[in-house]
């Protein structure tokens, strides 16, 4: 579990799976997506990212809020071993319900991640990417202090899809002693 000043990033619980089923089915949320999510899609997901956490100690955890300890989406790391021809890596990334959008959720929870990745992960870099059309958590990464890299065509995407031509981002641990 991680805390910070207004988040709590923790395992998924049962009462995460409704509000995650409807982010999947939201337009909005799923903009930068190919498809929506089925239900079963969503469950299988959460299943999937429960199931890592679990494994690893690490995933793309439940965000909650502290105050009231409401669901809203999730933040973290997931590791991209074979994916990308910048693979292997660790990536961040995030998903929030559209209603706590623009109140700087995601990017104190960011911060958070890294610094788990960095300093109790020990990892030399986090990456992250989206769409190019996905300037939202394109300012989420400068924020961050991650810079861009290059572009690159997502190969889970359709070829000619909108989506297909993504940006790669990345951060590296100031104090790793690795080179």
């Amino acid at each position: 579990m991680i805390e910070t000043k207004r988040l709590i990033l923790r395992q998924w619980k049962e009462s995460d799976f409704e509000p995650f089923i409807t982010m999947g089915l939201d337009q909005d949320v799923m903009q930068f997506f190919p498809n929506l999510l089925t239900p079963q899609e969503s469950l299988n997901l959460i299943q999937k990212i429960s199931s890592l956490i679990h494994e690893k100690g690490w995933g793309f955890w439940a965000v909650e809020l502290k105050e009231t300890h409401q669901f809203i989406g999730f933040i973290g790391l997931h590791s991209q071993p074979e994916q990308f021809d910048f693979s292997p890596c660790v990536e961040i990334g995030w998903r929030l319900s559209k209603e706590f959008w623009k109140q700087g959720y995601a990017t104190e929870g960011a911060k958070a991640v890294l610094d788990y990745g960095f300093n109790i992960l020990n990892l030399d870099k986090i990456v992250s990417f989206t769409a190019t059309i996905n300037t939202p958590s394109q300012a989420v990464m400068e924020r961050l202090g991650m810079q861009k890299v290059k572009n690159f065509e997502h190969p889970k995407v359709p070829l000619h899809h909108e989506l297909r031509e993504h940006v790669l981002y990345e951060i590296t641990n100031a104090y790793s002693s690795k080179s």
